[in-house]
């Protein structure tokens, strides 16, 4: 895969079943906290490009906001093995992150 891709719900959904680890990267175009994030996870897809990692407006997915109790932008939610192991919302720097993304 080649850096963050745009996902939809629906592709998020089908990563959490088909991949045993993959991370969708939540923001919002007006946030400036999220153009810093938004580096830092370019950042980790050159650093692990076989890691699924999608990215979406959340203004256009807000019934994923809901269903996921997102608190606020930038979030990060990583899953494994289906499961959401990790809702990160302090993107402290990138070692931060990929100690949690594992």
């Amino acid at each position: 895969m080649n850096g963050i891709q745009n996902w939809t719900r629906e592709q998020w959904e089908d990563r959490k079943k088909s991949t045993p680890i993959s991370v969708f990267y939540l923001y919002t175009p007006m946030c400036g906290t999220c153009a810093v994030a938004s580096r830092m996870m370019d950042v980790i897809a050159a650093m692990k490009p076989e890691l699924p990692i999608g990215k979406a407006d959340l203004n256009y997915i807000e019934d994923l906001a809901v269903d996921y109790t997102i608190e606020s932008v930038p979030c990060l939610l990583i899953q494994k093995d289906g499961e959401i192991t990790e809702k990160i919302y302090a993107f402290h720097s990138v070692p931060h992150l990929l100690e949690k993304i594992g």
